[in-house]
């Protein structure tokens, strides 16, 4: 008995070192590309916003601040286009109509605004940025715990990527996300290596083309 508990010690012991440096080395190596004013923003051509939860019709306040940061960027110019990228997979729950009721009824251009309907996480997002929308650079648009992820993932795929963070006041459990987010690197860290595939794919929609913006587009 003592032998088994002396084994799974030391394999836990060895997975903490592993997760502890995986996370140092994909913040280490992202730290550069976060940005927290709009003053010393460079400008990019597409800012991606990320999902992050809905209170009925009405964006959650991670959501809200997210939005609300894209639409400065995109009203300051420093974007010209939103993909908005969040989880649509039941009929009652739906972020993206949301999202995109949002900022169209802040003032973004509906013609400037893609919708990514099976952006089911990050990896999701980032993947399908690069394959379906076929983007080359990005601002993305998160608060700054989600950033680090998010921009190793754009930059390992091809993505040229910079984050802005979009962090305002307080947020209800995120000590808890922070925390979380320790494994959520560690394991996009191996579905990078082993370029994972996410559950939706479909059809091209180029960014450099006509925005799917209706909802009749569902993918």
């Amino acid at each position: 008995m003592k032998k088994y508990f002396k084994i799974a010690f030391y394999l836990i012991i060895i997975g903490l070192i592993a997760v502890i440096s995986v996370n140092y080395y994909v913040k280490s190596s992202t730290k550069t590309k976060i940005y927290y004013s709009i003053k010393k923003f460079p400008k990019n051509d597409v800012g991606i916003i990320f999902g992050a939860g809905i209170n009925g019709n009405q964006p959650s306040k991670y959501l809200k601040d997210r939005l609300d940061a894209g639409i400065l960027l995109y009203k300051a110019k420093r974007i010209n286009k939103i993909l908005l990228s969040g989880d649509n997979g039941r009929d009652e729950y739906d972020e993206l109509t949301v999202m995109k009721n949002y900022c169209y009824s802040h003032g973004v251009d509906t013609t400037k605004i893609f919708v990514d309907y099976a952006g089911f996480d990050t990896y999701s997002t980032m993947y399908r940025a690069k394959h379906i929308f076929k983007i080359k650079r990005a601002t993305l648009i998160s608060q700054e715990y989600h950033l680090n992820r998010a921009i190793y993932i754009g930059n390992q795929m091809g993505i040229k990527s910079a984050g802005y963070s979009a962090n305002q006041g307080e947020y209800l459990g995120y000590k808890y996300v922070c925390f979380r987010e320790y494994l959520s690197i560690f394991k996009s860290f191996f579905d990078v290596l082993r370029n994972r595939e996410p559950k939706f794919l479909g059809t091209e929609i180029n960014i450099n083309g006509d925005s799917n913006y209706s909802k009749d587009d569902k993918r």
